[in-house]
């Protein structure tokens, strides 16, 4: 499956707020709404490139700021398959695979926006096409993997009737 990058001019340590404002964070409930919003401070028209299925590169403490889940909902709703950074800050972590978004964490260093990009989770590893790299990708946890196919956490327990990780 073909993925292509969407990179961050700021790439660490980007916060809470910069995914999505405050401002729009009480004002607009709908997701759908609110992911037109995305990344709006540090980038006017990022969410207007935004395809589904691109996976957003960021660099170092992703997610870092508030632990509200609007963050990785909206991202997920723009239709990011997956956010590939260096590292992810804990409460953002736990946030993204609650509510189905995929996090890989890896040398996001030599991704360039536009970059096309190849994404095997079974096998942790993130293909740059454009670049011809390899990137070896942080192995996702097997409880997290079947939260992801059950839609997180909320769509989980619903399948499941409570958590069933066997």
């Amino acid at each position: 499956m073909k993925h292509f990058a969407r990179r961050l001019k700021v790439q660490d340590n980007i916060n809470t707020d910069y995914v999505i404002s405050g401002r729009y964070k009480f004002k607009i409930q709908d997701p759908k709404e609110l992911a037109k919003h995305i990344f709006e401070d540090i980038d006017p028209g990022f969410a207007a490139r935004v395809q589904k299925g691109d996976i957003l590169v960021a660099g170092e403490n992703f997610g870092c700021g508030s632990s509200r889940e609007q963050a990785p909902q909206a991202l997920n709703t723009a239709g990011f398959t997956a956010v590939a950074a260096k590292s992810f800050a804990r409460i953002f972590y736990r946030n993204a695979f609650n509510i189905g978004l995929l996090l890989i964490e890896c040398d996001t260093s030599f991704i360039d926006d536009g970059d096309e990009l190849e994404l095997d989770i079974e096998n942790s590893k993130l293909k740059d096409k454009s670049k011809g790299l390899i990137l070896e990708v942080k192995t996702v946890p097997n409880v997290m993997k079947r939260l992801l196919e059950d839609g997180g956490v909320v769509e989980h327990f619903k399948k499941h009737g409570g958590f069933k990780f066997d």
